[in-house]
């Protein structure tokens, strides 16, 4: 294969196009995390305000509701796929930029509880076909699956703070094993590199964050010991089952919208903003922790576990879930940092069981979280490790992840995700592949 002339054009065409998507999928980022700072940070405070009021999320998320209704209706691709179909393996057309554009600043930054990363892989691999067009490179299925999959590589280091994790997701995603694994991987592991240098290099330079998620912990990471390894297979099994709840009530949500996109999209949102203000009135902390991707909830987490007390616990478990799952089903973006937030605060609620302790709670509870929504186990446990910054979790996340993992697919599945725009059909059971159920 490395002899094959035409793959070897393929290796160098996917360096060569990781440069520019890199630095397109970095201002795209920067965009989301500005603007998301102007509006949950800056104008609560023009107007007076240390911290947004209990009432702020509604009117964002209902103009994230109607925008992305419009864009679903009107745009082609239907701004990107549903999130609660799980993340898909490249497929972007360069028609379908505009709408997967649009959708992820009408969602993110208004304060969907999704992430950015399936935005960036639709991102990624249309821009990777829209240059192949521009160079009017020859085009097959293969090389298109290839280009793909390094374009959606190249954008997606930045918010793992590592580049080999967005080829690990990438390959896990599409599914392909032997030969064919061997050929996608190279051409992501490649551009992914190449994406992490140009995004580090701007970053430095240009003094703009896209927000990378990774971790410092507030706390000494121990040495685990038994009860750790004990605990976090019940642990672990007992996220999986309430994840395996939150994406089918995602998918229900997706059911409830296909038919009328823009007015149901509208009503999924407020019913979203709606849990971010019950949260505040009920704890008096930030609506951000819940109307958001918790990508810097996560952080402060991880940081000062013990300032959340049991009842905040309680409160951000419900009422984000509840959000996670309604955005699941309506809104634009990726379903991974709602869940490894989720995992985490699960775990850290749990920690204070006999022989757990705070770092294996906080390291189970991400990776069962993460196996269980994604279906992808092995970049689960991969991001959790890195996240964590060093081995010592190891075992209990890999068990966490497999038991989640197992937890879901062993668990009645769940409907399908309809296509957009078109009513709902009778339940069907949700395919298990990797990447969790294919549909939309």
């Amino acid at each position: 294969m490395l002899r094959d002339p035409a793959y070897l054009k393929a290796l160098v065409f996917s360096a060569l196009i990781g440069v520019p998507v890199a630095l397109l999928a970095f201002f795209f980022l920067a965009g989301l995390h500005q603007l998301e700072h102007v509006l949950w940070a800056d104008l609560p405070d023009a107007l007076g305000w240390d911290a947004p009021p209990w009432w702020w999320p509604l009117p964002l998320l209902a103009v994230a509701g109607l925008c992305v209704g419009l864009v679903v209706r009107h745009l082609p691709g239907a701004g990107g796929h549903v999130p609660a179909a799980g993340l898909h393996a490249p497929g972007s057309t360069a028609a379908s930029l505009p709408g997967v554009v649009l959708a992820a600043f009408a969602s993110l930054p208004l304060g969907a509880t999704l992430g950015p990363e399936a935005p960036l892989i639709a991102l990624g691999g249309g821009l990777a076909m829209l240059f192949a067009r521009l160079a009017r490179a020859p085009t097959t299925p293969q090389s298109a699956a290839l280009l793909g999959a390094a374009g959606a590589a190249a954008a997606l280091p930045a918010i793992f703070g590592n580049p080999l994790i967005g080829a690990i997701i990438l390959i896990e995603v599409a599914g392909v094993g032997g030969p064919r694994l061997f050929a996608v991987m190279l051409p992501a592991l490649l551009s992914s590199g190449v994406g992490s240098l140009v995004f580090t290099g701007f970053g430095r330079w240009t003094g703009l964050s896209t927000g990378s998620l990774s971790l410092r912990l507030g706390v000494p990471t121990p040495h685990i010991d038994a009860g750790d390894v004990i605990w976090s297979i019940p642990l672990a099994v007992a996220i999986g089952f309430a994840v395996h709840l939150i994406m089918d009530t995602g998918r229900l949500a997706a059911v409830f919208v296909a038919g009328r996109p823009v007015p149901r999209t509208v009503v999924c949102a407020l019913a979203a903003g709606a849990c971010g203000a019950v949260y505040t009135l009920a704890t008096d902390r930030d609506p951000a922790d819940v109307a958001s991707s918790g990508q810097t909830t996560l952080t402060q987490l991880a940081q000062d576990p013990h300032a959340w007390g049991v009842g905040a616990l309680i409160a951000v478990l419900l009422c984000k879930g509840a959000a996670y799952a309604v955005c699941l089903g309506s809104l634009r973006g990726g379903p991974i940092f709602p869940a490894l937030f989720l995992g985490a605060a699960a775990g850290v609620l749990l920690s204070p069981l006999p022989g757990l302790g705070v770092v294996p709670g906080l390291a189970a509870g991400m990776a069962a979280a993460g196996g269980a929504a994604l279906r992808l186990p092995v970049s689960s446990a991969v991001l959790v490790v890195l996240l964590m910054g060093g081995a010592e979790m190891t075992p209990v996340v890999l068990l966490a992840a497999v038991a989640g993992f197992a937890t879901v697919e062993l668990l009645p599945p769940g409907r399908t995700v309809p296509p957009i725009g078109k009513p709902a059909e009778a339940p069907v059971a949700a395919q298990k592949t990797g990447g969790g159920p294919q549909g939309a």
